[in-house]
C-alpha cells in the first residue's frame, strides 16, 4: 500500500458489474478532477487469442485445464511488479488487449491481440486496476498487499451462470451445453484464484436475484436489476457512515452490523454514495503527504 502512490482495484468476473462499478468510478474521477492511470486485467493475458486456443487444445489433450481465471493464462508477476513499482514509484508499464476491431482500429490490430508495453503516465494521481486478479494471493504472488481500496463486484453464482449463458450464445453464437461445458471447465480455477479475493477485498458489491434461479442452466431471461437486492459488505464497519447511506438510499437497510442491502436499481447509485468519502480520504492523504 502507498500514500503517494494509491492503487485502486476493482475485481470481479466479466458480467458481475465491474462495469457499472468502473463507470461509478470514471464518475467521481472527473467530479474530482482525478487524473488515474485505468489498468484492464485482460492485458495481462498470457497468450493472444488464437495462442490461447492453440494453448486450451494442448492441455486439453493433455487431460488438463486452462482457462483465464487460473495463473497459467495469466502474467500475474507481471502484475504484481507493476502494482509495486507503482505503489513505490509511480511509475510502470502498460499496455492493451484488443477486443474488438473498433478498439484495434487505432493501432492498427486485430482483435485478440496485445497493443506494445509502453510507460504508464508519470503524472497520475492514481492507479485503477479492473479485472480477475486484482487481489489474487498465490503460492507464488501477492497482488492483494499493494492495493489500498479493494472493490468486490460478483453476484451470486446462479445469476453469474444466467448471465454468462446468455451472453456467450447471443454475443458468440455458443449453444447452451457449449457454454456449460465452459462454465464446469472453469469452476476449478474459479474456485480457487476467483472466490478468496472476496475474503481480501475492503467492500463487496454482491447482486442477489430476487426471483427463481434455481437451475440457470434453463433460464430464459436474466434478472433485471429492480428483480435484484445488492449486498454490499464492509470488512472494517468503521469504515461506514451506515447513518448516511440508510438516509440517501431509500429502501435500504441493514442486515448485519456490517452490512447494508439496497435495490438493485441503485446499484450505481450506491457505489458513488459508499466509494466517494473513501477516494476523498486517499487522496486527502496522498496531498498532505505530498
Amino acid at each position: 500500500m502507498s500514500v503517494a502512490h494509491p492503487i485502486i482495484a476493482v475485481t470481479g468476473s466479466s458480467g458481475a458489474g465491474t462495469s457499472t462499478v468502473k463507470q461509478a468510478f470514471s464518475d467521481m474521477f472527473r467530479r474530482e478532477g482525478i487524473r488515474p492511470v485505468v489498468i484492464e486485467g485482460d492485458s495481462f493475458h498470457r497468450y493472444d487469442r488464437q495462442t490461447m486456443k492453440e494453448k486450451t487444445a494442448e492441455y486439453e489433450a493433455q487431460s488438463k485445464i486452462l482457462t483465464h481465471f487460473g495463473p497459467e493464462a495469466n502474467e500475474l508477476e507481471k502484475l504484481e511488479a507493476l502494482f509495486r513499482e507503482y505503489s513505490e514509484r509511480g511509475t510502470g508499464k502498460k499496455r492493451l488487449y484488443i477486443h474488438n476491431e473498433e478498439e484495434g482500429e487505432p493501432y492498427g490490430q486485430a482483435p485478440g491481440t496485445f497493443t506494445p508495453w509502453e510507460p504508464i503516465d508519470s503524472n497520475s494521481h492514481l492507479l485503477f486496476y479492473e479485472g480477475l486478479h486484482g487481489g489474487v494471493v498465490t503460492d507464488q504472488v501477492n497482488v492483494a498487499r499493494y492495493v489500498d481500496l479493494l472493490v468486490g463486484v460478483v453476484p451470486v453464482v446462479n445469476l453469474e451462470w444466467i448471465q454468462k449463458i446468455h451472453r456467450d450464445c447471443l454475443n458468440r453464437g455458443y449453444s447452451s451445453e457449449a457454454v456449460v461445458q465452459i462454465i464446469l471447465k472453469r469452476m476449478p480455477d474459479y474456485v480457487h484464484y476467483i472466490t478468496p479475493q472476496f475474503s481480501h477485498t475492503h467492500i463487496n458489491f454482491q447482486r442477489v436475484p430476487l426471483v427463481d434461479t434455481s437451475n440457470p442452466f434453463i433460464a430464459r431471461d436474466i434478472p433485471t436489476p429492480d428483480e435484484s437486492k445488492v449486498v454490499i459488505r464492509f470488512r472494517d464497519p468503521h469504515m461506514a457512515d451506515f447513518p448516511y447511506y440508510l438516509n440517501m438510499l431509500k429502501d435500504s437497510y441493514m442486515s448485519r452490523a456490517n452490512t447494508l442491502v439496497v435495490p438493485g436499481g441503485k446499484m450505481g447509485l450506491a457505489m458513488e454514495i459508499v466509494l466517494t468519502p473513501v477516494i476523498h480520504d486517499i487522496m486527502e492523504k496522498k496531498r498532505v503527504r505530498g
